[in-house]
């Protein structure tokens, strides 16, 4: 599956760089690989290609590769690469196993690949749309019994516009987790919150429905079809969406580390295995590239192959993303210097992996890897590095010459400043709080250029150089993004074919939500404590002189004693529900499941704490009439506040939702 391309400040506060594991990783944004010169130039400064060799790759990843996993705490790693129709070579570093030093065997030794995974699906779906049994066009209602807000296509599907938000439940499990892919995607399926066709949203659900698809039509398990139609006639006898793995496969699987010093985890079942399930090898992948460009065995025709490297949506579904990277039918469009190249990256909690194809030129190259590393980008770092030296090394070339026009880039870039949000997030439901602080700011500078923070598939701002109508190019870079405008309002960001960024609306902006539940929160606990570290002493002040007892008249006054308790119990509820949900979301983010009595529990506390604001209130006017002094009035209106800030939070972030699927 691929489990990442989650925004990166939620990989901060949640780990969850992790959740979306089974997501399209591979960016644009990379460091040199070190030993990976790039090609020479010609008199005239045109880069000439190195010799794609078997001695020359080799060389090339000898100088990199290593280093690399030492550098970044990854055990082991294989790298197949494939040229005019031959393997050029394997290889394998590093550790299979890292605390019983067995090496990596690019052919013998197995690893998850997580969403590459997803490539193979679409292969299915393709073939199916050859032999006339589906249609990309189609409603899936047509084909599987789903109940969804709207219809969907397959085309949407392998397209990520099927407009669903995320959805985390049952994503990975551990090694004794059962799958029934039926009961997974037709229960409860997500949301839809864009239009289908319209807006890019990497969704493991919507590529793991077009699987279903595959098995309902076809009348096989999903694994059975995808064996005997994909990997049997590819020659992929080391490859399987089996879970568990059958004996003599499940030997041969590398151990996967979630970081650099953790000990070995068990066995991932991915819960929707079209979205992510596959175990290969180096060697295998290479049969399959060279199945996808035309030089293996034929598992489509050259016509379906070549409409499957295709974009597929035109403008008339995305308007302006269309001028930027859009889908094909299963695989991103990392097209660069002039090349075409269709890629797709995969991560799962432990093995990370990326293919790149450059179908015009006859190659490409694939590696994976069994451990996270000593930060989330070491894994990223590590595979941009390698496919862009590739692309430098081998097929080098020069982007195509923008034509902004420069009366009106000022005047889009300034219309492109704001913040915004990924269009892979969720909405419904209490883990809408998870993608909270998630957010990219865009400022616009001179001459039509912009700087997005974080940058694309980066960790640090990126700056964009206009090369056309609304559309921008990084500088020194190839990754290019492209805007949709409405009557010169930016309705959406399209940035990496299958992820787009959204105005985020100023009451769920960051810089509003922050700012409030900090402050609050920070009211609430000094609130709190200060009441702890005050009930002993006033306590002991009573016991020592009795002339401190509030007199008869304030005993009596009942409803000012409700009223504080009513408050007291407000402030406890909401700090304590504070503190769940942050336990919540980070255990749901690393595929913890929790009981749904647990949620409700916290959303009862949380509804305490809202329902609070009202007897607080009602005691600050009751102060106020009383006089009772500046200081208990302050205090009494920070509390008010404070409560209706963290109750207003709540609700913006679906806290309090009554659905609590996700």
């Amino acid at each position: 599956m691929d489990i990442s391309r989650i925004p990166r400040g939620i990989a901060a506060t949640f780990a969850a760089g992790t959740l979306l594991a089974l997501t399209a990783c591979g960016g644009t944004t990379a460091p040199a690989a070190p030993g990976a010169a790039a090609a020479p130039e010609t008199a005239a400064g045109a880069a000439v290609p190195h010799p794609l060799t078997a001695a020359d790759v080799d060389a090339w990843l000898d100088g990199y590769v290593p280093a690399a996993l030492d550098r970044e705490g990854i055990p082991g790693a294989s790298v197949a690469v494939v040229h005019d129709g031959e393997v050029v070579t394997t290889r394998g570093f590093g550790w299979a196993d890292r605390d019983a030093r067995e090496p990596v065997d690019a052919d013998d030794t197995l690893f998850r690949v997580g969403s590459v995974s997803k490539v193979f699906t679409a292969t299915a779906v393709m073939q199916l749309v050859e032999g006339g049994a589906v249609d990309l066009d189609t409603d899936v209602a047509e084909y599987v019994d789903v109940d969804l807000e709207r219809p969907v296509t397959l085309r949407h599907l392998l397209t990520h516009t099927g407009g669903f938000e995320e959805k985390v439940a049952g994503l990975i499990g551990g090694p004794g987790e059962t799958v029934d892919l039926r009961a997974a995607l037709t229960t409860d399926p997500p949301e839809q919150v864009y239009e289908p066709g319209t807006v890019p949203a990497y969704s493991n659900y919507g590529n793991a429905l077009a699987g279903l698809v595959v098995e309902e039509v076809d009348g096989r398990p999903f694994e059975e079809y995808v064996a005997d139609e994909v990997l049997a006639p590819a020659g992929m006898d080391s490859s399987s969406f089996a879970q568990p793995l059958p004996e003599p496969l499940a030997d041969r699987l590398a151990a996967g580390y979630a970081d650099a010093t953790s000990p070995p985890t068990e066995f991932e079942t991915v819960g929707t295995p079209p979205a992510g399930a596959l175990t290969s090898s180096a060697g295998d992948m290479a049969r399959f590239m060279l199945a996808q460009l035309g030089d293996g065995p034929e598992l489509l025709a050259p016509a379906t192959r070549e409409q499957m490297h295709a974009p597929g949506l035109d403008e008339e579904a995305l308007g302006g993303l269309a001028a930027g990277p859009r889908m094909t039918l299963g695989w991103f469009d990392r097209s660069r210097g002039g090349h075409r190249v269709v890629e797709h990256g995969g991560d799962t909690n432990v093995f990370h992996a990326d293919l790149a194809l450059w179908p015009d030129d006859g190659s490409g190259i694939f590696v994976v890897m069994n451990g996270s590393g000593t930060d989330p980008m070491s894994t990223v770092d590590l595979r941009n590095g390698l496919l862009e030296g590739f692309a430098d090394r081998y097929h080098p070339g020069e982007e195509p010459a923008g034509s902004a026009d420069p009366a009106v880039a000022g005047d889009q870039a300034a219309a492109l400043a704001g913040t915004y949000e990924t269009s892979r997030t969720i909405r419904s439901n209490f883990l809408a709080a998870a993608f909270a602080t998630g957010q990219t700011t865009i400022e616009a500078e001179d001459d039509g250029r912009v700087l997005i923070t974080p940058g694309p598939n980066a960790a640090e701002p990126v700056r964009y150089e206009p090369i056309g109508d609304w559309t921008w190019r990084e500088v020194g870079g190839s990754s290019t993004i492209a805007a949709r405008a409405v009557d010169g309002e930016v309705e959406a960001i399209g940035y990496d074919s299958a992820f787009t960024l959204l105005p985020v609306p100023a009451h769920r902006s960051a810089a509003v939500v922050v700012p409030v539940v900090g402050a609050s929160t920070a009211v609430l606990v000094a609130t709190l404590l200060g009441g702890l570290v005050l009930a002993p002493l006033r306590w002991v002040r009573r016991r020592r002189d009795p002339a401190a007892q509030p007199d008869r008249a304030d005993r009596a006054d009942r409803t000012t004693q409700v009223l504080r308790v009513l408050v007291r119990v407000g402030v406890v509820a909401t700090v304590v529900a504070l503190v769940g949900w942050v336990l919540l979301v980070a255990g749901v983010m690393t595929f913890q499941t929790p009981s749904a009595l647990v949620i409700r529990l916290l959303q009862v506390l949380q509804a305490v704490g809202l329902l609070a604001v009202v007897p607080a209130a009602v005691r600050v006017v009751q102060a106020l009439r009383r006089r009772e002094g500046a200081l208990r009035v302050a205090a009494g209106v920070g509390v008010t506040l404070a409560l209706a800030g963290i109750g207003w939070a709540a609700v913006t972030l679906h806290l309090l939702s009554p659905d609590i699927s996700y």
